[in-house]
């Protein structure tokens, strides 16, 4: 009993100092390290920034019309293998120009891309937003960003206007002002933003003719945005327009910042029938008129023709002086002492 009792001891002894060697050479080997994230891509630090300034979250750029603004992009790698980014700008794209479009970066460096935006002459003063796009290349997955926000904002004093061109009033038969009775009118016009703002006009049309209003139409907001510089062709339907009227149609359109524009066109309306009945009386008259001159022409004609005034003679019988021819021919003592 006393030899079983000392062999488990040794065995327990024995277990424990096996096991002990192999948790020392677990505690002693060093643990994996964790796997490095992706390439990301952020806006690089600001020229004369302070140790220890926070990264900038996105782009803010300002400037006045015409000039050009420079920044940096930065593209960091922190992975063991060289990562090739392609990138591009959204809107203002136009706008913006980078240095590079494909950009390689080795392993565990920082690459810098400038890019700038260049704003034009007669971009309207404002907000405008876009971004920087970084796509493909690997180790993309982890920390990586797909696009960098970038908010522009041009400097400049803000000028609304606009006018209202070419408006003309034309029927269902076409545009030459007359419309049939009972048909549609349709008023054209242009709209033209002769400032630098972004405008969404408002119309009112109003028309007066011979007697009074023939049309009242509320100021509505139209369905467009006229950017600055931009023109716009558009139609107003006009149902029920008067059949018998001279009416001047007025346009009315106003917008955002006191931008205001007017114009004025001429509709008549003359029924078909009022403009043919006289026509066809005056044809029918001119024609009658023509007709009894020529019958009254052929009368007197015709009578001289057909009688005799007076009968022949063998001689011309022609009045002496102091008397004269009767019908016979004989010449008739007008005075006493006359010869027979």
């Amino acid at each position: 009993m006393p030899f079983r009792t000392r062999t488990a001891v040794s065995g327990v002894v024995l277990a424990t100092a096996a096991v002990l060697p192999c948790s020392a050479a677990a505690a002693a080997r060093p643990a994996a390290a964790p796997a490095p994230p992706g390439w990301s891509a952020a806006p690089a630090p600001g020229d004369g920034a302070a140790p220890g300034t926070p990264d900038r979250p996105y782009f803010y750029l300002e400037g006045a019309p015409g000039t050009v603004i420079s920044d940096r992009l930065s593209l960091s790698n922190p992975t063991g293998h060289t990562v090739t980014v392609r990138l591009r700008g959204s809107t203002p794209g136009a706008w913006l120009t980078l240095a590079s479009t494909e950009v390689k970066v080795p392993p565990r460096t920082r690459a810098s891309v400038p890019f700038t935006v260049t704003v034009p002459r007669d971009a309207a003063p404002g907000e405008r937003s876009g971004s920087l796009r970084a796509t493909g290349g690997r180790g993309s997955g982890a920390g990586g960003r797909g696009a960098v926000p970038v908010h522009l904002r041009v400097t400049g004093a803000a000028l609304s206007a606009l006018s209202v061109e070419n408006v003309s009033v034309g029927g269902r038969g076409g545009p030459g002002g007359r419309g049939e009775r009972g048909g549609a009118a349709v008023i054209r016009y242009t709209l033209v933003n002769r400032g630098n703002t972004v405008l969404t006009p408002r119309l009112a049309v109003h028309a007066d003719g011979l007697f009074g209003p023939v049309l009242r139409r509320a100021t509505r907001t139209l369905p467009v945005a006229l950017r600055p510089g931009q023109s716009v062709d558009l139609t107003e339907k006009w149902a029920d327009p008067p059949g018998l009227d001279a009416a001047d149609v007025r346009l009315v359109v106003t917008a955002g910042g006191g931008a205001h524009g007017s114009a004025t066109a001429t509709y008549t309306a003359v029924p078909w029938g009022v403009v043919a009945g006289p026509a066809v009386l005056l044809a029918a008259g001119g024609g009658g008129l023509v007709v009894l001159r020529r019958r009254r022409r052929g009368t007197g004609a015709g009578g001289v023709r057909g009688t005799k005034s007076a009968p022949e003679t063998a001689g011309d019988a022609r009045p002496s002086e102091g008397g004269r021819t009767d019908a016979a021919g004989q010449l008739a003592s007008t005075g006493p002492g006359a010869r027979s």
